[in-house]
């Protein structure tokens, strides 16, 4: 595909270098050198520099041609303009990031393809949803649902109470005896390297304390079990506090304080009290989240879970381990550069949250679609999760799981069929129809995708 991409911020950096590694026919348009010197650097892209919603700009992008226009600057307006004006001149799809939660909601009501634009998309709301399921799974570092939650995968970090700890992989099958789950990745702090090391596990591999290792398990007993051997359980949270005077703070203070009682901690004196005007369920405080004093005076003892979402990455490090040291179980901080993500996981926070990631997570999907049924990059992680679909004529077919010469870069680890879940083992055999999720470095993954061709 030929995909213009407005904007070269972290979304539309992280978003390039994705669909780059596909083999797209990418173009990236920014204002600022700096942004589209990084990109010439780091990604296999071209590059123009201009404004998005120039027409003379978007034909020098070859806009006529385009399979599609991805507007992520930071602006709404841009975004929009540029998606209108780059339909009218051809490009055959669009889609734009927006700032504004009144445009998402009135989606059904406003006919956004009648001015050009096929989907529109608000970072803030991702976050707030994701933020809302790591409470509900609060034993957990990471959470995703696949096929409506049948299947999941969760990280966790192993440590002195686990039963895996110093186990094999293969012995960890004999704590497994129902196959209601199974490892498929490992992150690992190397001494004297600044990033982790992402382990796909083989059956000699061993899982060391201070690891986070991922697993794919089922929702009927899977994830409990995990849960139970990792001495972990899922926390009853009641009271909530969170820091932060960023967009993603109000959202998930609006939607959280129906389920929570919620604390908010702003330190801009003006939003205080335009959120404690529009958030009558939410006690909203003005006050500084890295002040160990007054955050204790507030009660940060006694909160169940402490949400670091302001816009600085570094305050809401400092926040959220101040939390922990006064005993808060459950932290998430928001990560704004995807750079520090192994950094906060190596100091113990191990849940952090990125709507950048989430946001070109899901534009990924939305060019996928029809290709696999799903894609999902975790933060941290040097892996991706996809789901494909088992077709007739398949390479797969008619061969044992451990027969077909699976790729030593990516691990199976779980399939739908029927609506039933399946765990596999080397002695699994695929037929037509199955959904199958798998965990692939990145070097991998075109060839296990062609084997399911």
């Amino acid at each position: 595909m030929k995909i213009i991409i407005a904007g070269t911020g972290e979304v539309g950096f992280h978003l390039s270098k994705l669909l780059a590694q596909e083999s797209h026919d990418i173009v990236v348009i920014d204002y600022s050198q700096k942004a589209l010197e990084k990109a010439t650097r780091n990604l296999d892209v071209s590059i123009i520099k201009g404004d998005a919603t120039s027409i003379k700009v978007l034909e020098n992008a070859g806009i006529s041609k385009a399979d599609l226009l991805i507007a992520a600057t930071s602006t709404q307006q841009v975004n929009i303009l540029s998606c209108v004006i780059g339909k009218k001149l051809g490009v055959k799809k669009c889609i734009a990031r927006i700032s504004n939660s009144e445009l998402l909601h009135r989606r059904e009501s406003f006919d956004y393809k009648s001015i050009g634009i096929d989907e529109v998309i608000y970072p803030e709301t991702l976050g707030a949803s994701e933020i809302k399921t790591l409470l509900k799974e609060s034993a957990v570092s990471d959470s995703f649902e696949f096929d409506k939650g049948k299947l999941k995968l969760i990280g966790i970090k192993i440590d002195e109470r686990s039963e895996l700890k110093d186990k094999s992989l293969a012995e960890t099958s004999y704590l497994n005896p129902k196959t209601s789950f199974t490892p498929v990745a490992i992150v690992r702090d190397i001494e004297d390297k600044i990033e982790n090391e992402t382990i796909i596990p083989r059956s000699h591999n061993i899982l060391k304390q201070g690891d986070i290792a991922y697993f794919i398990a089922n929702s009927d007993n899977g994830v409990d079990t995990v849960l139970s051997l990792s001495g972990r359980e899922n926390l009853q949270i009641k009271n909530l506090m969170i820091y932060g005077g960023s967009d993603l703070a109000y959202i998930s203070a609006k939607h959280l304080s129906k389920k929570y009682n919620v604390k908010l901690i702003c330190e801009d004196l003006p939003k205080c009290e335009k959120f404690a005007d529009e958030l009558p369920n939410v006690m909203v405080l003005n006050g500084l989240g890295t002040d160990i004093d007054f955050l204790r005076e507030e009660d940060l003892d006694s909160m169940d879970a402490f949400l670091a979402l302001s816009n600085e990455t570094e305050k809401n490090i400092l926040a959220s381990l101040a939390a922990k040291e006064s005993g808060v179980k459950k932290t998430i901080s928001q990560v704004e550069n995807i750079d520090f993500v192994p950094l906060a996981h190596n100091m113990g926070l191990n849940t952090t949250i990125n709507i950048k990631y989430l946001t070109a997570n899901f534009i990924v999907n939305y060019i996928r679609e029809g290709e696999l049924l799903n894609f999902t990059s975790v933060e941290g992680l040097d892996a991706e999760v996809i789901e494909v679909e088992v077709k007739e004529g398949s390479n797969v077919l008619e061969s044992q799981l451990k027969d077909i010469g699976f790729p030593k870069d990516g691990i199976v680890g779980g399939v739908i069929r029927n609506n039933e879940t399946k765990i596999p083992r080397g002695n699994f055999t695929f037929e037509v129809g199955d959904r199958v999720l798998i965990v692939t470095k990145k070097e991998g993954k075109k060839s296990i995708e062609s084997m399911f061709k």
